[in-house]
């Protein structure tokens, strides 16, 4: 009689415990991904409005209304010194598809928050925040900002 070749139950339960132990030390890297997705999704959020930001300049600067405080505008986009204003009008028509995904909200002071669509409660700026904020040109010699606020669990 030829003897069976195969695995014995041993052999089966060291594998699993194997598996186990990866399976504990892989699972906290792949728990934080949707985390780093929106922060990743806040970073080409803030790219586009760059970007657009710099177009509208370029646009602005070639009709020669950069260093007009107020005022004017550029294929419908309203300006503060050659940049787009810090309204949600303003930065829905210079980004393409700002309204699909984002809300903006101008609070005061010249600057614009954009979250992800029905995430009001990150607007704050306490220690829990999570969105692009967006702020006007203050005089010629200063530019537009953009920056990204991505702190505390809001992010989650």
């Amino acid at each position: 009689m030829k003897r069976q070749g195969g695995f014995t139950l041993i052999e089966l339960v060291v594998v699993i415990v194997i598996l186990g132990i990866l399976a504990v030390t892989a699972a906290p890297k792949f728990m934080n991904l949707q985390n780093d997705a929106r922060k990743a999704s806040l970073e080409g959020l803030k790219g586009s409005i760059q970007g657009a930001a710099g177009i509208v300049y370029g646009k602005a600067a070639i009709e020669g209304v950069e260093s007009v405080s107020s005022g004017k505008s550029v294929n419908g986009i309203p300006l503060a010194f050659g940049y787009p204003t810090a309204t949600s009008a303003a930065l829905g028509a210079a980004v393409n598809g700002l309204d699909t995904d984002w809300t903006c909200d101008a609070p005061a002071g010249g600057a614009i928050k954009c979250t992800f669509k029905g995430k009001t409660s990150y607007f704050d700026d306490s220690s829990d925040a999570c969105y692009v904020k967006y702020t006007q040109a203050k005089s010629v010699s200063e530019a537009a900002t953009t920056v990204v606020v991505a702190k505390g669990n809001s992010c989650k």
